[in-house]
């Protein structure tokens, strides 16, 4: 514990120096605009609106462009997150008013009026930022007055309102609308000449500058929304209390007629039935098959574990305000490079004290446990985007930068934490003595059986998550914009009690029955909630969303696999660690030949 806190410090330290300098900044750096100043504005990228990771560069449709395109230098973060910068064909001034200013006029050759016209039927969205405020909307309409899907008529927006409030010389608000009487007829494959325009009108508030950002974050936050999350968590706390206290109270009893009638079988004829959890303690601390794999699960698991806990730290303090564009990817990034040390420690102190030989085998697994699988989805996912031209796709440079923090930060830290963990020589304390041969288990009914127990497991920590997932889906995976971290916080806390406790209980039952292979049995048990959300995306993806299209859907599919196998090996560490605990305490409990 002491050397993951000391990791935990500077981790910390160098996070919040990361993000902050990765939040946006404005090419005015300081925000402050006298009257007539330029103040930036960038067109970010344009895409399908119900298809989030489908994005594509703003003048990959042929809109205004200006005679040179400037684009700007972005982070780490939002470069994974698929911003695309450019300076934008509108000119905005420090309150300076413009009305029906005409920002070009072309001529939309046969083949563009097609392209507009497939992203209007698309409903594609524009995003821009002006002096880091996001601003968006749609490109255009469809007309269905016609009965007839060949009678429907598409139109493109050929005007855009700016609306901007300042207060003394700096931008507090900006939102945009489009003029829904300045339309371009795109229905037919004919060359058409536009003159697209904008108006912008500027009006004073006095909303404090370090305020401007509280609109986007209050939409999450507004009291319908939050009763819900109330409702979900009073609903999962009292599922847990009940669940919780139900198994407590049978465990403790029978626990309690368990140590009683043992006390009582010693005083008695020893000739009697041996049967129970407390004669298989000759064999409950055999080390598992595949312990290599096992040790190496469990350190990837308690890696992903610490990057989850430091991720809800930056969150609690504030650093992932609603459009700090890229911040939680470069925290991921770089809490999961300065915390492979961790995996390295766990995995191959754990695989030394269950008496392994081969560490630096092990160490390599533990790297590539949670990597490889990462890395081979998103090789698949980035040759997707690139056939698709999408933002999504990472420049060769970005994966230059990602492709060294693995060599030169992640790849060291593992093998030091390796090293460390060999030299920790730590003994397995087991309460209890191993006998030379197994066991036999005896025939057990069907619902005793792995795949039976991991459904029992996995259901009840999905039951008291479900509702807060569905914000969490239709954030990352949608519009919406979720702040509201202390109450995810307070269901991380739920899920990893009820991971731990379910775990705990089904253990026991298992260890009752005479089947004393209970290592993998508890890690696989905790860890199956991750497949339960799995499913979930399932769900999701058919029922609750309109995402179509095979880039988003292998986008979506993809790498929520990866985000549930993270899962699957974090609360499998939970599930496995308060069952070593538990059975070691019973174990410690009663006096064993």
């Amino acid at each position: 514990m002491g050397k993951t806190m000391a990791v935990g410090v500077p981790v910390i330290i160098a996070l919040l120096i990361l993000c902050g300098v990765n939040l946006v900044r404005s090419d005015a750096s300081d925000h402050r605009y006298k009257e007539g100043d330029l103040v930036p504005l960038y067109a970010n990228k344009v895409g399908p609106f119900h298809n989030p990771s489908e994005t594509y560069r703003y003048f990959d449709l042929p809109f205004c462009s200006p005679d040179k395109v400037k684009e700007k230098k972005e982070a780490l973060g939002e470069v994974l997150n698929g911003d695309r910068l450019v300076s934008a064909p509108y000119k905005l001034e420090f309150q300076k008013h413009k009305d029906s200013e005409v920002a070009c006029k072309r001529t939309i050759k046969k083949e563009e009026v097609a392209r507009f016209r497939s992203a209007v039927n698309k409903d594609y969205y524009f995003q821009m930022y002006y002096d880091d405020l996001p601003i968006w909307g749609f490109i255009g309409k469809v007309d269905k007055e016609g009965k007839d899907p060949s009678e429907y008529k598409t139109y493109l927006y050929k005007h855009i309102h700016f609306d901007i409030s300042y207060n003394k010389d700096r931008v507090i608000e900006i939102n945009v609308r489009t003029d829904p009487n300045a339309l371009v007829d795109l229905t037919e494959d004919k060359e058409i000449d536009v003159e697209f325009m904008y108006t912008v009108k500027w009006k004073e508030t006095t909303t404090p500058f370090d305020k401007r950002m509280d609109k986007y974050s209050q939409s999450s936050s507004l009291p319908h929304h939050l009763e819900i999350h109330w409702f979900s968590i009073i609903n999962s706390c009292v599922t847990v209390l009940l669940l919780t206290g139900f198994l407590a109270t049978i465990l403790m009893r029978v626990l309690k007629n368990d140590f009683v009638k043992y006390a009582h079988d010693e005083e008695a004829a020893e000739d009697q039935e041996e049967t129970g959890w407390k004669y298989i303690h000759g064999d409950v601390f055999r080390f598992p098959k595949y312990k290599s794999l096992f040790a190496a699960a469990l350190g990837s698991g308690t890696q992903l574990f610490t990057l989850t806990i430091f991720i809800f730290i930056l969150a609690l303090v504030g650093v992932f305000y609603p459009y700090n564009r890229g911040a939680l990817f470069t925290a991921l990034v770089v809490i999961y490079a300065l915390t492979s040390g961790i995996a390295g420690y766990t995995a191959t102190s754990f695989y030394c004290q269950l008496e392994g030989t081969n560490w630096v085998r092990n160490l390599l697994l533990t790297g590539c446990l949670f990597c490889g699988p990462l890395f081979l989805t998103f090789c698949f996912l980035n040759t997707v985007a690139i056939a698709y031209t999408a933002t999504a796709a990472l420049p060769f440079g970005t994966i230059v930068v990602i492709v060294l923090i693995w060599t030169l930060v992640t790849s060291p830290l593992l093998v030091l934490g390796g090293i460390a963990g060999k030299n920790s020589k730590a003994e397995f304390q087991a309460p209890v003595r191993t006998t030379k041969y197994p066991r036999e288990i005896p025939p057990l009914p069907w619902y005793r059986a792995t795949i039976p127990q991991m459904a029992m497991a996995g259901f009840l920590p999905f039951s008291a998550i479900y509702i807060e997932l569905y914000y969490i889906f239709a954030s990352v995976w949608g519009h919406r914009i979720y702040t509201i971290y202390s109450i995810l916080f307070i269901v991380f806390i739920i899920l990893l009690i009820v991971t731990a406790f379910i775990t705990v209980a089904l253990t026991y039952f298992q260890l009752a029955a005479e089947d004393h292979e209970w290592w993998w049995r508890s890690f696989l048990c905790g860890g199956s909630t991750g497949i339960f959300i799995y499913a979930y995306c399932l769900y999701y993806y058919y029922a609750r969303s309109d995402m179509s299209g095979f880039m988003q859907t292998s986008f979506f599919f993809g790498y929520m696999a990866c985000i549930c196998y993270g899962f699957f090996l974090m609360l499998g560490t939970v599930g496995f660690r308060a069952a070593l605990l538990f059975v070691r305490h019973i174990y410690r409990s009663i006096k064993c030949e």
